[in-house]
C-alpha cells in the first residue's frame, strides 16, 4: 500500500496541546502517516506557550478565541472554521483528545464530512452529565461520534463496553500525559524552584491549583477559607496557589489570601514551571483532571476539591482523595496528611495507575492497525502494582 495514511490532529487549548503532542510527535515521525496538525486556539496564550515548549507547528489555526466567548460561540466557531479543511484536505481519519468543546465540535465537523474520528482518552466518565459541566456531555456525545475509542485505563474501557460500544473499537493505551510529563521531566533543572517562589529551609509546600466552573463563587470561597486556617494550624506550611486567569476565579481568590504570611499568589505559569512546583511540592490541592493525572508519577499525593472525578484510579490506587470543597472536609485531610507520616507514606509511593510514557506510540499503533496497516493490534496498557 503506497499512499501515506492521512492523520489530522484538532486540538485548542493548554491541556488538549501536553496531552496531544506526543501523539502528533510520534505521528510525524512514522514514514507511513502524513500528519496534519490543527488548533483551534479556543485558548490563545496558554496554547502558544505548549506549541512553542514542544516544537509544533500547525499547518492551519483557526484562531477562534473572543472575548468573553461561550460555549456556544466556542461550538459554532470550530464547526464553521474546521468544515472548509476538512472539505479541504480530505484526511483518513481525524483525533481529538479530551472533553473540550474544541474536541466536541471537531468531532461533529469530522462526523459531518464523514471522516472517522478517534478520541483520545475516551471513556472517563462522572455519571453526573453536568458535573463536569460541559466536558461530561462533551466526552459522552464524542464516545458516540467516533469510531476508534483510546481508552487510557481499563476502568475507562469497562465504562465504554458498558454503554455498547464494541471490544474491537477499544483500544487500551495509557494516558499521553504520562508520556508529555516525562518529555518535561527530562529538561528539567534539579532542585527547588526558588525562581518561583522564595521558600524558607524546611517548609512544606501546598501547591493549589483550581479553576473548574462548578467551584466558582461560594465553593472557590470555602477553599480559600481552609487554605488559610491550614497556613494558620501549621507554622511549616508554605501555600503557592497559580492563580487562573478568569475573573470570577480571581475575584474570589485575591482578596481572600493576598498580603497573607505564607500565601504565595503566582500568575499562571509555564507547564515546565508548573512540573517543577509539583515535583517540590509536599501537598497538592486541585480540581484540575490533569494534574490529578501527572502528580501521581512524581509521588506526591493529591486533594482533589470537586464533589466528583471522572478519574478514579488515583483514589483506588491510594494517591488521591476526593475530599469536595467544604472547609472542614479540606481541613481534616490536608492536617491528616501533615501530621499523620505513615498515611502520607502510603499515598507518596502508591503507583500510578494512568499510564507508562508509551501511550502515544500506542494510539499511532492502533491507528496503523484500524486502517489495515499493522496485522496486529497494539499491546494494552498495564499499570505498576
Amino acid at each position: 500500500m503506497s499512499s501515506k495514511l492521512h492523520v489530522m490532529a484538532v486540538f485548542g487549548t493548554r491541556p488538549e496541546a501536553i496531552k496531544m503532542a506526543p501523539v502528533v510527535r510520534v505521528l510525524g515521525e512514522n514514514p507511513e502517516i502524513r500528519a496534519t496538525c490543527v488548533v483551534t486556539a479556543q485558548h490563545r496564550e496558554m496554547l502558544d506557550q505548549v506549541l512553542e515548549l514542544f516544537g509544533l507547528q500547525p499547518q492551519v489555526d483557526l484562531d477562534i478565541m473572543r472575548a468573553n466567548q461561550s460555549l456556544a460561540g466556542i461550538t459554532s466557531r470550530v464547526l464553521e472554521g474546521l468544515s472548509p479543511v476538512l472539505e479541504r484536505d480530505r484526511p483518513d481519519a481525524l483525533l481529538v483528545q479530551g472533553d473540550t468543546s474544541t474536541a466536541f465540535a471537531a468531532g461533529l465537523a469530522a462526523c459531518y464530512h464523514k471522516v472517522p474520528v478517534g478520541h483520545i482518552e475516551a471513556g472517563l466518565r462522572t455519571a453526573d452529565r453536568y458535573d463536569p459541566f460541559p466536558e461530561e456531555m462533551n466526552r459522552r456525545l464524542l464516545t458516540r461520534i467516533a469510531e476508534m475509542q483510546f481508552a487510557p485505563t481499563a476502568w475507562a474501557r469497562q465504562n465504554l463496553l458498558e454503554e455498547g460500544i464494541p471490544a474491537e473499537d477499544i483500544y487500551l493505551t495509557g494516558n499521553t500525559v504520562t508520556d508529555a510529563l516525562r518529555l518535561i521531566l527530562e529538561q528539567l533543572p534539579p532542585g527547588p524552584p526558588q525562581d518561583l517562589v522564595r521558600l524558607e529551609p524546611g517548609q512544606r509546600m501546598l501547591l493549589v491549583e483550581t479553576h473548574r466552573r462548578e467551584n466558582l463563587g461560594a465553593p472557590m470561597q470555602e477553599i480559600c477559607q481552609a487554605l488559610v486556617h491550614l497556613v494558620q494550624e501549621f507554622p511549616d506550611v508554605a501555600l503557592v496557589f497559580s492563580v487562573h486567569r478568569n475573573p470570577r476565579v480571581r475575584e474570589v481568590v485575591i482578596p481572600a489570601l493576598q498580603g497573607r504570611e505564607r500565601i504565595h499568589l503566582l500568575e499562571p505559569v509555564s507547564y515546565p514551571d508548573l512540573v517543577r512546583l509539583m515535583r517540590h511540592a509536599h501537598l497538592i490541592l486541585t480540581d484540575s483532571g490533569g494534574i490529578q493525572e501527572e502528580a501521581p508519577s512524581l509521588g506526591v499525593p493529591v486533594l482533589v476539591l470537586r464533589r466528583t472525578t471522572e478519574r478514579p484510579e488515583g483514589i483506588q490506587s491510594g494517591n488521591a482523595r476526593l475530599v469536595g470543597t467544604e472547609c472542614p472536609a479540606i481541613r481534616r485531610e490536608a492536617a491528616r496528611l501533615l501530621q499523620d507520616a505513615e498515611h502520607y507514606r502510603a499515598m507518596s509511593q502508591a503507583a500510578s495507575p494512568y499510564g507508562d510514557g508509551q501511550a502515544a506510540r500506542r494510539t499511532v499503533e492502533a491507528l496503523l492497525h484500524r486502517f489495515g496497516r499493522q496485522a496486529s493490534r497494539p499491546e494494552e496498557f498495564a499499570p505498576r502494582t
